[in-house]
């Protein structure tokens, strides 16, 4: 072999066993993606993605898209909060935060660094809680804790849900279930917080919602949470009574239902007292303490002369947490104590007293009593990581109050 034709050999062979090298060092997050696509394959294969739905059902869609549940693994809040909850030591079972926020991760427990990494995305591919998350539900087991949903078997064409006269289609196959008119549907989610779960009672989510009036009357979540309407349930449909899928909650005027209050103003020379009677109306606590930073706050605000304000003072609704270092925290998922709780029970009727100096150099004051969602709280690294995650910043919804119920009384100063 000549010189020249052995170096040519030499540099083919150096060139193939530099591409097989190649291959072997390739990026590992490239490897990773191509298994995370198959995997995510096989996930909506069994739980196909909404859009799919959109299009027999777009009403339902619609009102779907503008909910809570279809943003429960696209807020900056849940990012940055697992990403505090891998980094704890509750973070071995990575699978948690998902069995709630995006359930159907309970069904493929293998694939959970696809549901982390969706999440961590910022722009999920795939959904948390929406049709077929719901839909594919056949029976939830109360027995254990928290309740667990049990779901059609994958490749099924079965779709469940609460209507008798549903149209024949060649989509899916349609079966009415009366679990979908009952509040077992939604316990699974919401009846406990399983992060929370070694706090037992002191840390229960919905209290005892089903000793309330409300239920003992008839009622179910979806009573509230999905209210009937008239409309199509599929495209072309006729219209007929159907359920509402924007969930309202604390998003939404049902919030304007939740509570009333009662304000009553008593003047003695130099001392004023303001007695505000707070009756939550809803069937379960106020707020639904998961995380501890949904709290509900009462605040009261007097304004003298000028509409200027003179006294101020509130009353925080919600839970503190105490972790194993004796610190406050935010998270249950760190928590080893409820320090205090303060948090409104079913239907509860709460009295609070405020007194302060009366108002002077005027001839009246304002008395203005308001009862709010209070916008996220948290340690200032958690709040900058919220910030910096949202496309709106600062602007987030999630940094703002949204208000239940306003009153304010104009009080003559004798």
């Amino acid at each position: 072999m000549s010189r020249g034709k052995s170096i040519r050999v030499k540099a083919a062979l150096g060139a193939v066993l530099a591409l097989v090298a190649g291959l072997l060092a390739q990026p590992t997050g490239d490897r990773l993606f191509a298994q995370d696509a198959k995997s995510q394959g096989t996930i909506e294969k069994a739980f196909p993605n909404s859009n799919k739905c959109k299009r027999c059902h777009e009403r339902v869609f619609e009102e779907w898209e503008t909910s809570p549940l279809s943003k429960s693994i696209h807020s900056p809040a849940f990012r940055a909060t697992l990403d505090a909850f891998l980094a704890s030591p509750a973070g071995k079972d990575k699978a948690l935060c998902f069995r709630c926020h995006a359930p159907h991760v309970r069904e493929f427990p293998d694939h959970v660094q696809v549901f982390i990494d969706q999440a961590k995305s910022g722009d999920p591919q795939m959904d948390g809680v929406a049709c077929a998350q719901c839909h594919l539900i056949k029976q939830v087991d109360r027995a254990k804790q928290p309740p667990e949903p049990k779901y059609e078997a994958a490749g099924s064409k079965i779709l469940y849900g609460p209507y008798k006269d549903f149209a024949q289609n060649l989509a899916h196959q349609s079966m009415e279930l009366g679990l979908f008119r009952k509040s077992d549907l939604c316990l699974n989610c919401h009846q406990s917080v399983p992060a929370g779960v070694n706090l037992g009672k002191s840390n229960d989510l919905l209290g005892n919602w089903d000793q309330s009036k409300a239920v003992k009357s008839g009622k179910e979540c979806q009573s509230c949470h999905m209210p009937e309407q008239t409309g199509e349930s599929a495209n072309g449909e006729k219209k007929r009574t159907v359920a509402n899928h924007t969930f309202p909650g604390r998003i939404g005027k049902l919030r304007q239902e939740a509570a009333k209050l009662d304000v009553e103003t008593k003047i003695e020379g130099d001392k004023t007292t303001v007695t505000v009677k707070v009756q939550s109306l809803v069937p379960h606590n106020l707020p639904t303490t998961h995380p501890a930073w949904a709290t509900v706050v009462l605040d009261l605000d007097i304004k003298g002369k000028n509409l200027k304000t003179v006294f101020a003072e509130k009353r925080v609704y919600g839970r503190v947490y105490q972790d194993a270092k004796g610190q406050r925290t935010q998270f249950d998922f760190e928590a080893v104590k409820v320090l205090e709780d303060t948090v409104l029970k079913p239907e509860e009727l709460r009295i609070e007293t405020f007194t302060f100096p009366t108002p002077k150099d005027t001839k009246t004051f304002d008395v203005e009593t308001t009862l709010s969602y209070a916008p996220v709280t948290g340690p200032a690294p958690f709040l900058q990581r919220i910030e910096a995650e949202s496309s709106k910043g600062s602007q987030d919804p999630v940094f703002q109050a949204i208000e239940i119920v306003k009153r304010t009384e104009n009080i003559p100063v004798k």
